[in-house]
């Protein structure tokens, strides 16, 4: 059920997203606890693997829109004097990603312009996302398996409504992914929105050299509170500009015209040079959405308001939704495997995380 799906008219904020596949703390992304953090690394490792195999298959690579791609992050100092970099990179190193590399040459390789004062570097191979393509794929995915779509809004908190629900749809359980609309349907007062905005322009090679990695200085690299690099090709034809971060901004009113957005631009014109030469896509020039955050991180979890609720929730993914996908519904799997078993539910907190070993099982 929801009250929208996949659309060219109005998309989805999971359309809109820049999908690019970021190991965590991701540059969308944030934590305030060790556990979530720990969560969010197993799970977009399993994401990551996932993404991989799809991406690795042909057939699926076409009709998904996913793609195993370069992905380079840049520094304004060297990696090793920033322990909290030095520390994220150690374990990207040991994760098991794809290419890495680091090295200052990445920096020349890509044209990026050395007055920026980017000084270090390093790449690895990232799944990249057409949003688009993919949510329609997912959408006719889980109606191939028998999936019934059902549009309509729910607006109550679901633990008044789980009864009425269940005899309804005559379903064993519900399971709640609905981002910022939690905040309502969970009764979470933790949920909130950090506003983006990304700038599409044409990227076949007429205007501008042809991108085909993905670019991104993190804030914290920049040195910057909410305005960062995200340079992303979205499909053959297509780059992505971004990016932002704005706490709290419900509207969606921003226009190429809005300071933030001329900043954005100009920050990645000066990034890229050759950046300026690019043509606005005419069709979709600028996407805004709002990113679905909590302040309490990412949840994965059963309702715990009500004894023997059969509620499982997944929200509060921020900028790293497509990152956590997969990893995130396989626990949901395992959530409601033991709410039908009738075993009690527990907080996130006191949870193993996750199962022993990933499982792939799902015939795509």
């Amino acid at each position: 059920m929801s009250k929208a799906w996949a659309s060219d008219e109005q998309r989805l904020t999971s359309q809109i997203a820049g999908a690019l596949w970021e190991f965590p703390p991701a540059v969308c992304g944030q934590h305030t606890d060790a556990i979530s953090l720990a969560h969010s690394k197993k799970w977009c490792m399993t994401a990551y693997h996932i993404w991989d195999a799809i991406a690795s298959t042909p057939k699926l690579s076409r009709e998904s829109g996913v793609r195993m791609m370069p992905s380079d992050f840049f520094f304004m100092e060297d990696v090793n004097s920033n322990p909290r970099e030095r520390s994220k990179m150690t374990e990207i190193m040991a994760s098991g990603v794809k290419g890495f590399y680091r090295g200052s040459d990445i920096i020349e390789d890509r044209g990026i312009d050395p007055s920026y004062g980017a000084v270090d570097a390093y790449e690895l191979m990232a799944p990249v996302i057409d949003t688009d393509k993919a949510t329609y794929w997912l959408t006719s995915l889980v109606q191939r398996k028998g999936a019934t779509l059902v549009t309509e809004a729910v607006e109550d908190d679901l633990i008044s409504i789980e009864d009425a629900l269940r005899a309804r749809f005559n379903a064993d359980i519900i399971i709640n992914c609905t981002g910022l609309q939690s905040g309502s349907l969970a009764g979470d007062e933790s949920v909130y929105p950090i506003r983006g905005g990304l700038i599409r322009v044409i990227n076949d090679g007429t205007m501008f050299p042809k991108l085909n990695a993905a670019l991104t200085i993190t804030a914290d690299a920049a040195r910057s509170t909410n305005e960062i690099v995200f340079l992303v090709p979205r499909n053959d034809n297509i780059l992505l500009i971004g990016g932002i971060t704005e706490p709290d901004e419900w509207d969606l009113s921003l226009t190429l015209d809005s300071p933030i957005i001329k900043r954005m631009r100009e920050r990645c014109d000066k990034f890229l040079p050759g950046l300026k030469d690019a043509q606005l896509d005419p069709d979709y020039p600028l996407s805004q959405g709002l990113r679905p955050f909590r302040k309490n991180n990412v949840r994965v979890e059963r309702e715990l308001r009500r004894a023997g609720s059969r509620i499982v929730h997944s929200y509060g993914h921020g900028g790293a939704g497509w990152s956590l996908s997969f990893g995130c519904a396989l626990d949901v799997v395992v959530l409601v495997e033991e709410a039908l078993a009738g075993r009690p539910a527990r907080p996130m907190n006191a949870r193993p995380s996750g199962r022993g070993r990933m499982e792939i099982s799902a015939n795509l």
